[in-house]
């Protein structure tokens, strides 16, 4: 059954209009209360934000609903995702609600929904939501109606849980750390937890105003981030995203480190110490072919998914792995966190850093990733990928591949675009077959 709100990670969209508005933000606090109303105890939310301007908005609007069908809220302020997922667990609240649209502009908005367990909610968790935002919502009785209040030191408690995923004997005394935090939600825990750690830190993206969010830094932009750690000399950088669940490194000499570099160092090092569960890790069919083969060279394995960290995550439960996340900088260590924790996975680093006593650019380079090219083609309407003529282009494509690269070819999920890529050994066929299919799909979009 296809959703109507809900889309790859909660609800998401530009703020007053469609689907973000207060009026839907108030419709979700009181279809999601409804739904985790059960037992006789007293019901709590948790509700966290990033510093969008529109977040006050929303959580008023959210809180309003959530207190009208009889459940307690609490609020965070200004968080990253991860630190609503962990609160909402600890706290033994019943959901978890993140008021963030990641790493889109501040016109952007959104609402990620966490259940008791801490994780994102299933799909039919979802629909049955969605079914009770379009129906009768029961109000609660007067006496029933829940109360509203803001705790002081939830940002503590996430810095306090985020240090001590780190290694007990370690310290960052002596490092130079830039961290941009993109503006958004970490732009205070993020710069203390890694001084309370010894760390020298410089600190971009810190100075949130409502309106620049991801504007020009964080991890979706990061030259300001490399021109700053080689203009100070600085050991690493660290870039987060709006809401802090991303991450994405720069070394010493200003050089952007991916997702996959990081997960490839993260498990080599838990391989190392026998942490590493599942016998490798899990990414998606984005993830670089480099990857799968430096992994295959240590003797781990590469389990792919479809793309999104809901996908990742949920292989990473029904199939024992500990180590997971995409190319993107999601990154997710389940024995820490329920979803993907920029920060926690950059102390992960930086500790891999620490141990080989080696740069940043020796230590996090693993492999030389495959030639990979992405393009979107726009179309107007009907299934072009389900043409004679296109699926020939692929077919031959795909053989002329064949052992010496790969080739990913699927509809967004959130606009109407036919994304294309390929990776492989040779550069030049890799961009001839990439332009061979988009011109495929025009023709027949």
């Amino acid at each position: 059954m296809a959703r109507k709100y809900f889309g790859t990670d909660g609800i998401r969209g530009a703020t007053n209009t469609g689907t973000m508005t207060a009026a839907m933000a108030m419709k979700v606090g009181m279809a999601a209360g409804a739904y985790f109303l059960r037992g006789d105890h007293k019901h709590r939310v948790v509700i966290g934000k990033d510093t969008r301007l529109s977040g006050y908005m929303l959580e008023s609007a959210l809180v309003a609903g959530f207190t009208s069908v009889g459940m307690d809220v609490v609020m965070t302020g200004p968080l990253p995702t991860p630190a609503i997922a962990m609160l909402t667990q600890s706290m033994r609240a019943d959901i978890g609600v993140m008021i963030s649209a990641s790493h889109n502009p501040f016109a952007d908005n959104g609402l990620k929904l966490f259940g008791p367990d801490g994780f994102k909610l299933s799909d039919e968790a979802e629909l049955a939501i969605e079914a009770l935002i379009d129906g009768d919502i029961p109000l609660a009785p007067s006496k029933q109606i829940g109360r509203a209040k803001r705790i002081d030191d939830a940002a503590g408690r996430y810095i306090h849980f985020a240090k001590s995923t780190f290694p007990e004997d370690a310290r960052l005394d002596g490092m130079r750390v830039v961290i941009d935090c993109a503006n958004g939600a970490a732009y205070s825990v993020a710069p203390t937890a890694l001084w309370e750690l010894g760390a020298d830190v410089i600190a971009i993206g810190v100075t949130p105003n409502g309106t620049n969010i991801n504007d020009g830094v964080g991890s979706t932009a990061p030259q300001t981030l490399s021109e700053t750690v080689v203009a100070s000399g600085a050991d690493i950088g660290i870039a987060l995203d709006g809401d802090a669940d991303r991450l994405i490194v720069v070394d010493e000499q200003g050089r952007v480190v991916d997702g996959d570099q990081l997960m490839a160092t993260i498990a080599a090092g838990w391989a190392r110490q026998g942490k590493l569960r599942g016998g490798g890790l899990v990414a998606t069919v984005m993830s670089n072919l480099g990857l799968e083969r430096h992994l295959s060279a240590q003797g781990l394995g590469l389990v792919r998914t479809a793309v999104g960290d809901r996908h990742v995550l949920e292989k990473m439960r029904s199939s024992g792995y500990n180590v997971g996340g995409e190319q993107s900088g999601h990154i997710i260590l389940s024995d820490y966190a329920t979803t993907g924790d920029g920060l926690v996975a950059a102390l992960q680093v930086l500790a891999e850093v620490r141990r080989a006593n080696a740069p940043a650019s020796e230590v996090l380079h693993r492999f030389d990733p495959l030639p990979q090219l992405l393009k979107n083609v726009r179309f107007a309407g009907g299934k072009p990928l389900e043409t004679d003529a296109v699926r020939t282009v692929i077919a031959d494509a795909e053989a002329e591949l064949k052992g010496r690269g790969r080739l990913v070819i699927r509809p967004s999920g959130t606009e109407p675009v036919i994304r294309v890529m390929a990776e492989g050994d040779d550069a030049a066929q890799v961009e001839r077959l990439v332009d061979r299919i988009c011109d495929a799909v025009k023709a027949a979009a």
